[in-house]
């Protein structure tokens, strides 16, 4: 009985999952079935792999040694990666379609994370503009000069959730909430992918890293992951799900173990959980070379195992390791594997070629006029506000904004950095097309108003303070009224493979800051990063503190705009940045113990708390400053009893007291008094971005369906509960405006 009730259970996902299929799905799944039935299965197995080109030669595991052209001629390449220059993508996609048996068209994909030509800000730092709208048009900005490129697929957005600033992949997702981060990523998989795939102007969408892979022990990358299955669904698993309901076509599988088994091997998470669960219905690609990495890991003997476990996971793409051409055919003949499955893995990567449009024209993609795609007028001035709008004033004494004809000594690493301003996975940008905080602040004051000097490197090659340099950085701060001190990490020093145990400024750079404290003169830094960081330092010693981040092409002008005045500080923090780095992890949203810290600030015994550190990290989740004041008031609970799936009703008062106008992020968060399992102290559960002209203010109504308060429950069911919930509205997540609601 109990076996019949389980396939009951599983027939109905299955018709489920059927009956939501688009029309679209439906042709693209019966156009691939009748392909797979003409092809060898060689050539099914060359649909499942992607190489990367280099010096005219594709090389994998096993000894597997090709010319690419006679591979691609013989079908035994599906995708190839990094291809730059539209030229060879059009000469390849011509030889796969006219000279192999078959015709199939090749897939083009590339790391399109924050920009294409036109590079916004990183992806952490966007997150702070908390304008869901803007980061959709960044996307839409990406995949439109991304196609004119000849590329197809990106491998955006990333959906890992992270609270460990060590880890330095940070920098591509959205920081450390599940419900801002699943906004975010359904906003970037249809600024890709646009309402129609098929377009010339719109890219496949790839989700990554699945999964969990934000969770690395010790915030190293590419290590172990290891939760209970509670957490992974409540904190991880959001954003990806949004991502899936928002239609991408495509997944990445994650580096990681998780439950012990690497991604990549994972029947439970690529099929049980990602296409049974969540309803995935396109393929799924390997990260680089993790496939074959699974005989390190210590799971598989060889690259034949690693490619069985692969195909058993109903893993569709080896990202450039080549254990399936290697292997599969020979895995399908011993009967390790079955050519059904092979069959249904193939139909996948067909289906999505077919929905992109290659298989109707192949060439679609790379016909456009690139001068009129690349660095459209209003896409540049779209990414300067939108660098503006992620910025964050972290600390003001008054300095800020800058007077008409003030001097400035402009002193950093980063003052006059094209290359580094553009952060981490920097598409297809052109440091040439950056536009600097010395050009923009020069353009904006006066060149005879801004001294410059580097000081001091930091980067990839070269660290540490230029001789004379320090000197130089002082001479022309005593000749200046105000310094404007450009210092933090490097684009280098963000993305893949950067992890770092010390999360400050680099010592050189804080000398460079004690030497110009000691001058008397006002100091702003400018903190150029792609993670939180433990700036305790910085923030005592400076007036002010302006979070750049990596802004982009356009971060120079968007500096020049903020310090000016001519626009104010909008930007909320989506990342606490921790007072030190032993109090990692530290995030808003953890939760009540037995016996919790009675003040977040003071040291304190037998509680959770440290006794050398205050508990609360220096900055928290939802932090930004601005030119002027907002003030909270009047919370009301408009609906202080409401039943199980109907929607809680908030209203907040938001004044603006200052006498400049201003944009702020109104944030509401909730607590679940009493819950199955212990729930966070504080979770985010609404937002929204407004204007207001000086002494104007405005009624928030926020609506909050009590669907979004479930949670994972300990039979792993989806539901919220009854009873009461305490909720808070303000301008970072230590909101003190407090209301109470029941859901009976």
């Amino acid at each position: 009985m109990k076996k019949f009730s389980i396939l009951l259970m599983f027939v109905a996902l299955v018709t489920s999952a059927t009956a939501q299929m688009t029309q679209e799905e439906k042709e693209a799944f019966k156009f691939a079935d009748k392909l797979i039935k003409k092809m060898t299965l060689r050539e099914k197995f060359g649909q499942l792999e992607q190489f990367i080109t280099r010096r005219g030669v594709v090389t994998g595991p096993g000894g597997v040694k090709c010319d690419i052209e006679s591979a691609v001629r013989k079908g035994e390449v599906g995708s190839f990666l990094s291809i730059r220059d539209r030229n060879e993508a059009l000469r390849l996609q011509k030889m796969a379609v006219e000279e192999s048996r078959l015709g199939i068209p090749l897939i083009f994909g590339y790391d399109i994370i924050h920009g294409c030509k036109i590079i916004f800000p990183e992806n952490l730092a966007m997150s702070c503009s908390w304008n869901i709208d803007a980061i959709e048009r960044s996307a839409r900005i990406a995949a439109e000069e991304s196609a004119a490129t000849a590329i197809h697929w990106t491998f955006s957005p990333m959906c890992d959730i992270s609270v460990d600033p060590r880890w330095s992949r940070v920098s591509e997702g959205a920081g450390e909430d599940p419900y801002l981060g699943a906004k975010i990523a359904a906003a970037m998989v249809r600024g890709y992918q646009g309402n129609d795939l098929s377009a010339t102007n719109t890219i496949a969408a790839c989700i990554k890293h699945f999964a969990a892979y934000g969770a690395a022990q010790a915030g190293k990358d590419y290590n172990t992951v290891d939760m209970s299955e509670l957490m992974f669904r409540n904190l991880y698993l959001p954003p990806y799900r949004a991502a899936v309901d928002a239609g991408a076509v495509t997944v990445m599988s994650s580096f990681n173990d998780f439950m012990g088994v690497p991604a990549s091997g994972s029947k439970w998470l690529l099929y049980d959980l990602l296409r049974k669960e969540l309803g995935f219905r396109g393929f799924v690609v390997s990260d680089w070379n993790a496939v074959h990495e699974m005989i390190i890991h210590g799971v598989a003997a060889d690259g034949k195992d690693a490619a069985e476990l692969a195909l058993k996971a109903h893993l569709n793409m080896d990202m450039l390791g080549g254990d399936y051409i290697a292997y599969g055919e020979q895995l399908v003949k011993e009967g390790r594997i079955s050519e059904k499955l092979v069959n249904e893995l193939v139909r996948e990567v067909l289906a999505v070629k077919y929905r992109l449009g290659l298989f109707e024209d192949p060439y679609k993609y790379g016909k456009q006029d690139l001068s009129e795609v690349y660095y459209r007028p209003e896409n540049m001035q779209f990414a300067r506000k939108v660098a503006a709008e992620s910025m964050v004033l972290l600390k003001n004494d008054g300095v800020l904004p800058l007077q008409k004809g003030v001097k400035i000594a402009l002193i950093g690493p980063f003052a006059d950095a094209p290359k580094d301003q553009l952060g981490a996975w920097r598409g297809l940008g052109d440091e040439k097309r950056s536009i600097t905080f010395r050009t923009a602040l020069e353009e904006r004051f006066g060149k005879e108003n801004v001294l410059y000097t580097k000081a001091c490197e930091c980067g990839r090659y070269k660290n540490g303070l230029i001789e004379g340099g320090v000197e130089e950085a002082v001479k022309i701060a005593e000749q200046s009224d105000v310094v404007l001190l450009s210092i933090g990490l490097s684009g280098w020093h963000s993305g893949e493979s950067r992890s770092r145990a010390d999360i400050t400024v680099p010592a050189d750079q804080q000398e460079l800051l004690d030497a110009l404290k000691k001058t008397g003169k006002k100091i702003v830094v400018l903190l150029s990063t792609g993670r939180a960081m433990d700036i305790r330092n910085e923030v005592e010693k400076a007036d002010a503190v302006l979070l750049t981040w990596h802004g982009g092409t356009m971060a120079g002008p968007a500096v020049a705009d903020l310090v000016s005045g001519d626009e104010n500080p909008s930007g909320h923090l989506t990342m606490s940045f921790p007072y030190y780095v032993g109090q990692i992890p530290v995030h808003y949203n953890s939760k009540n113990t037995g016996r919790p810290a009675k003040s977040q600030f003071k040291a304190q015994g037998y509680s959770a708390s440290y006794v050398d550190i205050q508990n609360a990290p220096l900055f928290p989740f939802g932090y930004g400053l601005s030119y002027t004041e907002f003030e909270y008031s009047d919370l009301k609970v408009l609906t202080p009893t409401v039943e199980l799936g109907g929607v809680v009703k908030v209203s907040v008062k938001v004044t603006n007291k200052g006498k400049v106008a201003g944009d702020d992020v109104a944030q509401l968060y909730v607590h679940d008094v009493v819950a199955e399992t212990t729930r966070p102290v504080r979770e985010l559960k609404g937002f929204e971005r407004l204007s207001l002209k000086a002494g104007e203010s405005k009624i928030v109504e926020f609506e909050i369906p009590t669907s979004e308060l479930a949670y994972c429950h300990t039979d792993l069911s989806w539901k919220a509960d009854k009873g009461d919930f305490d909720v808070w509205v303000g301008a970072d997540s230590y909101a003190p405006l407090k209301g109470k609601f029941t859901i009976k």
